[in-house]
Formats: C-alpha cells, sequence, structure tokens
C-alpha cells in the first residue's frame, strides 16, 4: 500500500488468491481443533472449582458482588432521598393501578412492596424501579375480566328477590386469579432466563412496543371511563370487546352520575396543571412535587369531611385491611385457562424492563446482564404469586424519578419499599374514603407519555413505510383482538415483514466510478461504469431457501443475460450440426451407392449412365413436380447449404398427394404456422461445409432467441452481506456454477467472507465453497467430503 504525502490518496496492490493459495496462506484449521468434543464440552461446564463457584454465585445473586461495596457515605443520602420519592409515587399508583387489574387498591400496594425487594436481591439495573405498570395492569385485568366476571358471583336477595354482585367472593376469586396469572408467568420467566433466552426481548421491536403500549392505554382509558361517569356498564372478554364496552358505556350515559364526574373533572384538571407547573420548575427543584399523593390526601380529606359516599353516593375504596397476608401458593388449576396470559405479560414486562435498564446502563457507564435481569423479574413475579401480588415490571414515570433525584443503587428500592410498608401497616385505613374517581384520574393523567407515542404514525410516515404499518397492524389487532391475541399477531406480522424483506431485497449490478476504486449500483449512480466482460452481481440481504430461486432470477434480470436461452440456443446449434452431419452422411451414401449403380449399368450397357437420387425416407411424402433426374440433381444442387421449411399448401386428397412449398430462411418463432406442425413436416437440409448460405440457419436462430452478444467472461458474486447460507442456497449456486455459466466458458468468483458459515455444513457431506474476506477467491471445485 502506497500513500502520497499531502493527500488523501491511497494505492493498494492486492493479490486475487484462489483456493489453494488460500490454504496456504491461512493454515486452515480442522473440524476437530475448532469444535471441541461434546465430552469434552460437558467435562468443562461439570468440572467445579473454586473461582468458578465464586462466578456463579455472584452472577446469579448480584448483590453478594456490589453490597460489600457499598458506601453509606457516597450512596446513602442519594439513595434514601431518592427512595423516599419513589416510594410516595408508589402510593397513588399502587392502588390506582389495582383497579386496572380488577383487584381491591390494598393488593396494588402489596404489589409495590415484595417484587422490589425480590429485585434487589437478583436485578443487575441500579436505577429502574420494579412495581406496578399500566400495560401490565390492564393486561392482568382483561385476564380476570375473562376467567372471573360478575355473572358467575350473581346472588339473589331474599328481600326483594332481585340479583346483586357478591363483591367479597369475587374480589377473593380474582385475586387469586391475579397470583395464579403473576405466579406462572415469573415461572416461565426464570426458565427463559436460565436457558440464556434473554434475547428474546429483541423479537418486540420499538414500532411495534411502541404500538402496543399505546393500544393499551386506550384499553386503560376505557375500562377506566365507568370510575369517570359513575355508570355500571356489562362487561365483555374475547375479540371485539374494546367496541362492545364502548357502545355500552355510550348507551349508559344519560344516567351518569354527576357528582362522580365533577369529582373527576376537577381532578384532572388540577393534575394536568400541576404536572405541568412540575415541568416547567423541574430545574429549579431538588425532587419532583408529589402531586398524586396530594391529590389523593387532599381527596380523602375532602371525602371524610363531606361523606360523599353516604349523601351523594360517590363510589369510595371501602375497607383497606391493616398489616400484611400471609403467603398462599397459587391454585394450579388456573394454569390451564391463564398460560396464554402469562406467556405474554412475562415477554412484554420483559422487553420493558430490559429496555430501560439498558437505557440507563449506557448512559451512566455499567453493563446489564440479559438473562439475569429475566431472572430477577421473573423471580420477583414468581414469589410475588404467593402474596397476592399481580404482575410487575419497571416504570418509566418512576424510574426517571429515581434516577433524577440523585439514585445510585439498587439501595433506593429498599427506603421505596419501606415507605409503602409503612403505609400498608398504619395508614391505609386513612384511604378508606378516597372516591375511586380520583384514582381513575390519575390513571388517566399518567396515560399522557402513551397518548404521545401516537405522533410515531407521522414520524414513521416520513422515515420507513414497513415499520409504520407495523405499528398500525400492532395498534389495530391489539384494540380488536385483545391483549394477549393482539400481542401473537403483531408479532408474526412483524416476523413476516423481515421474511418479506429477505425475498424482496435490493439487487443491482455494480461498476466503477473512473479514477477511483469505488464500484456502486450502475442503476443508481450516473457516473458508474460497467467493467468490460464482467459482471459484478450484489444482493442486500442473505441467500436461503426463501428467495435462493429469486436470487437467480435477478442474477439473469439485472445482467441481461438469459441463461435458459442461451442453452436452448446452444442445444439447438448442437442438434444443427448433428443434423448437418447425419445429411452429409446420407448423401455420401446416395452417391456410393449411385456410382456403383452407374458402374454396374456401364458394365451391362455401353451407354451414358444416367444418375438416380433416391429421397430419403422422410421425404416419403413429399410431392415434388420434377420427374427428371437430372432436376431432381439440380434442385439438389440449389438447395445444398440452405434451411429449408416444407409447407403444405393443398390437402392431401386419396386421388392426389398433397403439394409443398418450400421456404428459405425467416424466423421460426415469427411463422404462425410453426407451432402447428409436427416433426417430420419441417426438412432441413445443407452440408458441413461453412459458408454464406449456412449462416440463414444462424440469423433464423438468434432471431427466435432475441438480439443477443456474449461478450461476459467473468461473473462476480458478491456476498458480503450474507450473515449465514443454507443447503438450498449451496445447491442453487453450485447449479449455477456448473451447469449454466461454466457452459459458456465463463469464469465465476464470489466475494466474500464466509468460511465460517459453511465450515460445519462440510458435516453433512455437502459441497462447500471458500472465500476471503476483502479477495476474490476463484472457485472452480466443491469439495464433496468432509474436511
Amino acid at each position: 500500500m502506497d500513500y502520497r504525502p499531502g493527500s488523501e490518496t491511497y494505492r493498494v496492490e492486492r493479490e486475487v488468491l484462489d483456493e489453494q493459495k488460500l490454504e496456504e496462506l491461512t493454515k486452515r484449521k480442522t473440524l476437530s481443533e475448532i469444535n471441541k468434543p461434546l465430552t469434552g464440552y460437558l467435562k468443562k461446564s461439570l468440572r467445579c472449582t473454586l473461582p468458578k463457584l465464586k462466578r456463579s454465585v455472584l452472577s446469579s445473586v448480584p448483590v453478594l458482588y456490589w453490597l460489600p461495596k457499598y458506601s453509606v457515605w457516597d450512596y446513602g443520602m442519594p439513595d434514601l432521598v431518592s427512595g423516599i420519592s419513589v416510594g410516595i409515587m408508589h402510593l397513588p399508583q399502587g392502588m390506582a393501578y389495582a383497579l386496572l387489574a380488577s383487584v381491591p387498591p390494598v393488593f396494588g400496594l402489596y404489589t409495590s412492596l415484595y417484587p422490589a425487594l425480590i429485585y434487589l436481591l437478583f436485578g443487575t439495573s441500579r436505577h429502574i424501579s420494579i412495581g406496578t405498570f399500566t400495560v401490565l395492569s390492564i393486561m392482568v385485568g382483561s385476564v380476570i375480566e375473562r376467567v372471573a366476571p360478575d355473572e358467575i358471583f350473581m346472588s339473589k336477595n331474599g328481600t326483594n328477590l332481585t340479583s346483586e354482585v357478591d363483591i367479597a367472593a369475587r374480589d377473593s376469586y380474582r385475586v387469586q386469579v391475579a397470583a395464579a396469572t403473576t405466579f406462572l408467568g415469573g415461572l416461565i420467566q426464570v426458565l427463559l432466563g436460565v436457558i440464556k433466552f434473554g434475547f428474546v426481548g429483541t423479537y418486540l421491536s420499538k414500532p411495534l412496543v411502541r404500538a402496543y403500549t399505546s393500544a393499551a392505554a386506550a384499553h386503560a382509558v376505557v375500562a377506566q371511563l365507568k370510575y369517570l361517569f359513575g355508570v355500571s356498564p356489562r362487561r365483555f372478554s374475547g375479540p371485539l370487546s374494546q367496541v362492545y364496552t364502548l357502545q355500552d358505556i355510550f348507551l349508559c350515559l344519560p344516567q351518569t352520575h354527576l357528582p362522580t364526574l365533577l369529582v373527576s373533572s376537577v381532578t384532572m384538571v388540577l393534575l394536568i396543571s400541576a404536572k405541568e407547573l412540575n415541568s416547567f420548575l423541574s430545574t429549579r427543584l431538588p425532587v419532583p412535587i408529589p402531586v398524586e399523593l396530594i391529590t389523593i390526601v387532599a381527596a380523602t380529606l375532602i371525602s371524610s369531611t363531606t361523606y360523599l359516599n353516604n349523601n351523594y353516593s360517590v363510589s369510595v375504596v371501602g375497607e383497606i385491611p391493616s398489616g400484611l397476608s400471609a403467603p398462599t401458593v397459587p391454585h394450579l388449576s388456573l394454569f390451564g385457562e391463564v398460560i396464554g396470559d402469562s406467556f405474554a405479560l412475562a415477554i412484554v414486562g420483559y422487553a420493558v424492563s430490559i429496555s430501560l435498564g439498558k437505557t440507563f446502563a449506557l448512559k451512566h457507564g455499567y453493563k446489564v446482564d440479559s438473562n439475569q435481569e429475566l431472572v430477577a423479574l421473573g423471580l420477583s413475579n414468581a414469589v410475588g404469586g404467593f402474596f397476592q401480588c399481580f404482575s410487575v415490571c419497571s416504570s418509566m414515570s418512576r424510574s426517571l424519578v429515581q434516577e433524577t433525584t440523585g439514585g445510585k443503587t439498587q439501595m433506593a428500592g429498599v427506603a421505596s419499599a419501606l415507605i409503602v410498608l409503612v403505609t400498608i401497616l398504619k395508614l391505609g385505613v386513612l384511604f378508606q374514603e378516597l372516591p375511586k374517581a380520583v384514582l381513575a384520574s390519575i390513571v388517566l393523567v399518567n396515560l399522557k407519555g402513551m397518548f404521545k407515542q401516537y405522533l410515531d404514525v407521522v414520524t414513521l410516515w416520513r422515515r420507513n413505510k414497513v415499520d409504520l404499518l407495523v405499528w398500525l397492524v400492532t395498534w389495530v389487532s391489539t384494540m380488536l383482538l385483545n391483549l394477549d391475541l393482539g400481542l401473537a399477531a403483531s408479532i408474526v406480522f412483524a416476523l413476516f415483514t423481515v421474511i418479506f424483506r429477505t425475498q424482496m431485497p435490493t439487487y443491482s449490478v455494480l461498476g466503477n466510478v473512473p479514477g477511483t476504486e469505488l464500484y456502486v449500483d450502475v442503476e443508481t449512480h450516473r457516473e458508474a461504469k460497467k467493467v468490460p466482460g464482467v459482471t459484478i452481481f450484489r444482493s442486500s440481504a442473505t441467500v436461503y431457501f426463501a428467495n435462493a430461486e429469486l436470487y437467480l432470477e435477478a442474477l439473469k434480470k439485472k445482467s441481461g443475460l438469459d441463461i435458459s436461452k442461451m442453452i436452448i440456443y446452444k442445444r439447438r446449434q448442437e442438434a444443427k450440426q448433428r443434423r448437418k452431419e447425419m445429411r452429409a452422411e446420407r448423401r455420401a451414401k446416395r452417391k456410393a451407392k449411385g456410382e456403383k449403380k452407374a458402374q454396374k449399368a456401364a458394365k451391362d450397357q455401353p451407354k451414358p449412365p444416367e444418375i438416380s437420387v433416391e429421397e430419403a425416407d422422410s421425404w416419403s411424402d413429399t410431392c415434388i413436380d420434377m420427374t427428371a433426374a437430372e432436376k431432381e440433381e439440380q434442385s439438389w444442387t440449389e438447395k445444398e447449404n440452405v434451411t429449408v421449411f416444407v409447407i403444405p399448401t393443398t390437402p392431401r386428397t386419396p386421388e392426389c398427394r398433397s403439394r409443398m412449398e418450400y421456404l428459405k430462411g425467416g424466423d421460426l418463432d415469427s411463422t404462425s404456422w410453426m407451432s402447428e406442425l409436427q416433426d417430420g413436416d419441417t426438412i432441413t437440409l445443407g452440408s458441413s461445409s461453412e459458408d454464406t448460405l449456412s449462416r440463414d440457419l444462424e440469423q433464423v436462430s438468434l432471431g427466435s432467441l432475441g438480439k443477443w452478444t456474449w461478450d461476459i467472461h467473468s461473473i462476480i458474486l458478491d456476498l458480503s452481506t450474507a450473515n449465514f447460507i443454507d443447503t438450498v442456497a449451496i445447491e442453487t449456486l453450485k447449479n449455477v456454477s456448473d451447469k449454466e455459466i461454466k457452459v459458456f466458458d465463463c469464469t465465476l468468483y464470489w466475494k466474500g467472507s464466509l468460511t465460517e458459515l459453511l465450515l460445519p455444513l462440510t458435516l453433512c457431506f455437502l459441497p462447500v465453497f471458500y472465500f476471503h474476506k476483502d479477495s476474490l477467491v476463484h472457485v472452480p471445485v466443491f469439495l464433496d467430503k468432509a474436511l
């Protein structure tokens, strides 16, 4: 490589390697050297040493690693302030999101307590706040509404024989359903984490997650409308349940409870105003103003002093038991009904948590272990299931507060859990008169961030139409099919778009920019010129079974080389040559036979010999208006080396054989009657000599094939974009090399670095190509045995 000072020009000279030189240069290892035997791998994995045991314990229980190094002087006060701020947020959000999950508010406080303590022991993120989350709460609520609807808890009133809902029995069973769903979802997360499936969250793309959470926010709005208007619509479950629920709510609007609507409206106005003021003063305040906590305290005081429940029939939270409930084993009989929902909860909760965790880790310079996060979140849910909690994950609002208020480690979660614990033990009874409309208003105001995600439609329209389609399909399917089926349909559609894009990649023929070493698409760059005699073909996607045939078709189309027609042309040329040789042999035989007859006639009769030429068997049905042998010989002489097409011009009758007409030259494909003739109707005459008339057949064949000139001696396939290759693609490329390209004396080259991908396929005794990074490696031979 030469460098010229004072300029940015480099001149690179690099040898083009063939297969043998590549092997000599690189000294490739054998498969036994690369892949260790299975027995050796098992021995290594099962061998227990003290350093290995220590690493395993510290990676499985991260608190043992960072807690001994915890500095109270450096981290104690920031974590305490941050934990108190987050704990204050836990109280209103826990009770409000419990309404979304269709369980009593106190269980929202339980959910804010136990899982946070479990995550402290096993989690690796220092800034996320584990607890209730809007999307998971509404997902749990949809499961509960389906498994435990009000209809199965109806009981008749003995006084007036009317049906009433047994609220105590209903709430007890719903808590059991929530606990079973949460426990099963936690087990799924732990299992996925143990088998190193932490990458599963990557299958949820950002447009999909944002559309899904936007649709879940719409579900939350629909679920809270009954508390805002004070109406009692019917409950629906399954596909289109949101449509039916909205329809029933609109029908119930004339029965709106005005005091409840007034409480909701005033609360929402005050919350929105206070939050906007909080945002405006965020740079001047050390910690955010606890707007939600102030709201529920003020609402509780007003409700208690004015007796909103007794005087105006405003629905309130009701009895909140003091103290902690004893752990109970979740009902195993419910697992069969909620396993699908549990899996959806596990995936969505993990996707939200790991995205937040990695964001904060990147900002503050530490690492988050995806598999350990999956285990930590799973244990938080599984243990929470024993204490009647519902599914948890990290919350964006609480995590941001924990990070902005100076939180340094997971110890902030301990401080927030203590705030919740004190509330459960001593302060819970004070919130019994809290109106449910206030909690519903808190939920709706907290959904403001999710409502802003609808602006993604405009952004994606400008940037990527496929991502926009994923967003719209996810939102529509989640709204119409409910949260569990909507998530499944969204993931399937998102994966389908990936497959679709691999089947329709960008194919291009590369050309050189004169004066440079740049090779770009000749169709999109004016200055790019094709290299004479060389076709460089590139695909933007991996070649595999789904697009191997499309790759081959694009190669033919883009390069302008219709290999199929070329093969047909060559076969026709070979058949023509064989027919010439056969005709020459038949004429030689006839001539020898005629000479023999002439010699015999000369011996018997001393008179000038007559030359007779017999017709071949293929001319048995031909009627020629020439009776003399001289005319026949003259006809043969005139027709020698000429392509003759025999056309019946008159129908054949018993009295007279049909008359035939000879056509010389012409275009076979353009002659309409050719497709109707049989093999015996066309006769081609000629000789093996090459003269002007013999080129008529070549012109006819080329005319039938279209204009074509073969001026390419090399084809380069740029496979540098491929990251894997399968057997179907190998067979397709092998057929191109062996059966098509090689037929026309054209050399095939491959550009890429796929040796590591193809080498394992030799175990299956498959043909293997060799590649060299940044170089062109000639591949004329395929290996037919394992290395």
